[in-house]
């Protein structure tokens, strides 16, 4: 089992090291919308994004897929800043019907962002794994790890804006506007910085 334990506590780490900042900013631009009043949104959201990553996760890692590391590298960024425009955009819809599209919508595109993290998951991965024969074992413990540091991620980031707001005058849509454009630039800059 002790190998089990260094690959979750890898792929726990990667994503609470600044090495995994993109995939925070992701998570951040996923959930800031929600408080804990809609933990089932938040659940569903992360979950469509769980399913996708670990798919091409699992693909990835055993080369049943393969992709341009450069070209996944510039796809993150560009999810993170696709995710965080709908927060921008939609900020005064106040339609039930409307709502519900935009959040399905979200959901399965949240899923195929989730293919593109995978890959970029499994670049990681297989650079840890070297010529390891079994993978099984490592594959299961970094996925879980990943799982258990997005849990992690997610909680502490609704935790503090459901806080922010609570006791702050700051306004909701306003804090989720101004949050959203600054991951929206950032993500742009990440952009660019990786044409280079």
């Amino acid at each position: 089992m002790p190998e089990f334990m260094i690959y979750f506590r890898l792929g726990f780490e990667h994503l609470l090291d600044l090495g995994g900042a993109d995939h925070i900013l992701f998570l951040l631009a996923l959930c800031v919308r929600y408080s804990w009043s809609e933990w089932i949104k938040v659940v569903a959201v992360v979950s469509f994004f769980t399913v996708g990553h670990s798919i091409t996760l699992v693909l990835a890692t055993l080369q049943i897929v393969r992709f341009d590391a450069n070209i996944i590298e510039f796809l993150i960024p560009l999810t993170i800043f696709l995710a965080a425009l709908p927060n921008i955009l939609t900020r005064n819809i106040r339609d039930g019907n409307i709502e519900q599209r935009l959040s399905v919508t979200l959901y399965f595109l949240t899923m195929f962002f989730g293919l593109i993290h995978g890959l970029g998951f499994s670049n990681y991965l297989r650079a840890l794994l070297g010529f390891e024969e079994s993978i099984v074992v490592p594959l299961l413990a970094f996925n879980v790890g990943l799982e258990l540091g997005q849990i992690v991620i997610v909680a502490v980031l609704v935790s503090i804006l459901t806080l922010l707001l609570r006791f702050t005058t700051l306004k909701r849509q306003f804090s989720v506007v101004a949050i959203s454009s600054i991951i929206a630039v950032w993500a742009l800059v990440l952009m660019a910085d990786r044409l280079v």
